[in-house]
């Protein structure tokens, strides 16, 4: 009697642990979206505006969840938390997100845009005009993001080194105050930030991050568990923020002027900085190459332990 019983018991728990297992593994009837405020992720506001993803999701009664952040990093702890299913990042945020324990996949390129990314010196500083004057000065920006990265990249060129500057590690928040309280000589920042600070005179615009090697390059990043199966879902995501691109210069004038509110930009500079950015999304030879760049520059800062190939965590959707 007791030797029945407990067979039961176990043969229960079977059934349950398998329907548990094959639960785990079904497309989920929910995608969490993580944005963040970067001019790189325009066509994802668009997309959320007017609930493009949303629709196209409808026929499969999967609901969408957005999540906002006020950056990269703290969205890679949600992904890496299992909060968050699939997010828009900037570059340096890609790599190191690749490169944790928690399986992720690159499935898409948001936007590329080395003229997202500038050297700004205080509007009204007369001793700095061009990059001829980058010695001895201060400069400003977050350590071991792609403005620290943009950095590097300018003193290689002129053939000088971080000693021969005083660099100052600031948040992108911080980079008004920092010119205007004479902090820093410059600042390294990006968009919108770049736009607003040179519209009110905070700034003017001494390099561009074209002038090096600088790629400008985003990431989509997915937890490689919720891709397994839901590589539909995942797809719609890209395409309806691919069509949300192509509208941008025709947009109307509510989802603008609600899009320049969020960026403290008008509407005509929405238009403008957008023109700065790639939107294509598909994952090109380049990319690859420019994110293997940033897993060496991180390296080498001490913010990765070891590289690794950027292409074993591709997963290609378009």
């Amino acid at each position: 009697m007791c030797f029945k019983f407990i067979s039961i018991i176990i043969l229960l728990s079977s059934v349950i642990s398998v329907s548990s297992c094959k639960k785990n593994h079904e497309t989920s009837s929910v995608v969490r979206i993580g944005i963040q405020p970067s001019a790189a992720f325009i066509p994802l506001y668009i997309v959320r505006d007017k609930g493009f993803i949303e629709d196209a999701l409808a026929p499969k009664k999967i609901d969408v969840v957005w999540q906002d952040f006020e950056s990269g990093p703290p969205m890679n702890e949600s992904l890496a938390a299992d909060m968050t299913d699939i997010g828009v990042i900037g570059d340096v945020p890609t790599v190191i997100a690749l490169s944790n324990s928690t399986p992720m996949k690159l499935v898409g390129i948001p936007a590329r845009g080395a003229n997202a990314y500038a050297l700004l010196a205080s509007g009204n500083n007369a001793a700095f005009s061009s990059l001829k004057d980058l010695k001895t000065k201060k400069i400003a920006t977050v350590f071991g993001s792609t403005g620290h990265n943009f950095t590097t990249l300018l003193l290689k060129k002129y053939g000088l080194t971080f000693s021969d500057i005083e660099f100052i590690n600031i948040s992108a928040k911080e980079a008004e105050s920092s010119l205007t309280s004479g902090l820093a000589d410059a600042v390294v920042i990006w968009e919108p930030n770049i736009t607003r600070l040179v519209a009110n005179s905070t700034a003017k615009i001494i390099a561009y991050g074209s002038e090096t090697p600088l790629k400008g390059t985003n990431g989509f990043v997915c937890r490689e568990e919720f891709l397994e199966t839901n590589r539909d879902t995942v797809a719609v995501i890209l395409n309806e923020y691919e069509k949300a691109a192509s509208l941008i210069p025709e947009l109307d004038e509510g989802t603008l002027a609600k899009i320049a509110a969020k960026f403290q930009v008008s509407g005509e500079q929405i238009k403008s900085i957008s023109n700065i950015y790639d939107f294509s999304v598909s994952i090109t030879n380049e990319d690859i190459e420019s994110l293997q760049d940033t897993i060496s520059f991180l390296v080498d800062i001490g913010n990765l332990t070891k590289p690794y190939n950027i292409e074993s965590k591709i997963e290609y959707l378009k």
